[in-house]
C-alpha cells in the first residue's frame, strides 16, 4: 500500500473503514489500562475517528497521525471544530485543546514530535498495512513508545479469499513483530454479519479479535 493508494481512497470518498460511531470495543477495555489523568496516547493512522474524542473525553492527551489532510479536515468540520496549526517538519499539526493531529508519514515520525507516551490505540493501522510493512510500523512504535501499553483491534479471515485491506493478522505475527511483548488476548468475535462488504469481497468466516500488548 503506497501512501498515494491512501491519499486516493480519502480523495474519492472510498472509507469503509471509518466508523460513523465510538469503537464499542475501546469503551468496554480501555479501562483496563488504568491511565492517569493527562496520560499521552498515541493512535497511529487515525483517520477521522470519532475515538480520538472519546479518548480526550477521559481525561487524556490524544496524539493522532493520519497521512491525508482531508481527514483531518473532515474532522475538524465534521465536529465543529477549531484547530491552531503549526509546522512540526516534516508534519503540520493541527491542536484542538488537549488533542493533537499530525499531518504526515507514520514512519517518517520521531520522539520528538512527542510527548512520553503512556498508550497506544491501533484499531485500523495494523489492519491496514500488508505483511512487508508490519514489522516496520511494530519497529516504529517501539521506537516512539517503547514501554506503552497498547489496545490493538486486528480481522482474521482466510487470506486468500480476499486480498485485503482490511488485511487478516494472526496472533503468531502479532507475537513475532511486537516480540518482548505479552500478548493478552480480550475477546473474539464472529463480525461477519457485521461486514457485508467484505462479504461481498469473498469472505465467507470473520473474526474480530481484541488485544492487550503490554
Amino acid at each position: 500500500m503506497t501512501p498515494e493508494f491512501w491519499l486516493e481512497r480519502w480523495q474519492q470518498g472510498e472509507t469503509g473503514w471509518h466508523l460513523p460511531e465510538i469503537n464499542r470495543h475501546l469503551q468496554e477495555f480501555w479501562p483496563q489500562f488504568n491511565l492517569p489523568a493527562n496520560a499521552a496516547v498515541l493512535v497511529p493512522l487515525c483517520g477521522k475517528t470519532l475515538d480520538l474524542l472519546w479518548l480526550m473525553s477521559q481525561g487524556l492527551r490524544v496524539i493522532g497521525v493520519e497521512l491525508s489532510p482531508l481527514a483531518i479536515e473532515e474532522f475538524l468540520t465534521e465536529n465543529g471544530l477549531t484547530a491552531v496549526m503549526t509546522d512540526a517538519s516534516p508534519f503540520r499539526s493541527y491542536q484542538v485543546d488537549e488533542l493533537t493531529l499530525l499531518c504526515g508519514d507514520f514512519f517518517a515520525l520521531t520522539p520528538a514530535h512527542l510527548p512520553e507516551i503512556h498508550a497506544v490505540y491501533d484499531r485500523g493501522a495494523l489492519v491496514a498495512l500488508p505483511p512487508a510493512l508490519r514489522e516496520s510500523y511494530a519497529a516504529q512504535l517501539k521506537m516512539l513508545a517503547p514501554n506503552a501499553a497498547q489496545l490493538l483491534i486486528t480481522f482474521d479471515y482466510d487470506q486468500q479469499q480476499m486480498a485485503g485491506p482490511p488485511f487478516a493478522v494472526q496472533r503468531n505475527e502479532i507475537a513475532q513483530i511486537f516480540a518482548g511483548k505479552t500478548i493478552i488476548e480480550l475477546a473474539n468475535f464472529d463480525v461477519l454479519n457485521e461486514a457485508p462488504n467484505l462479504r461481498q469481497r469473498g469472505v465467507t468466516a470473520l473474526a474480530e479479535q481484541v488485544w492487550k500488548l503490554e
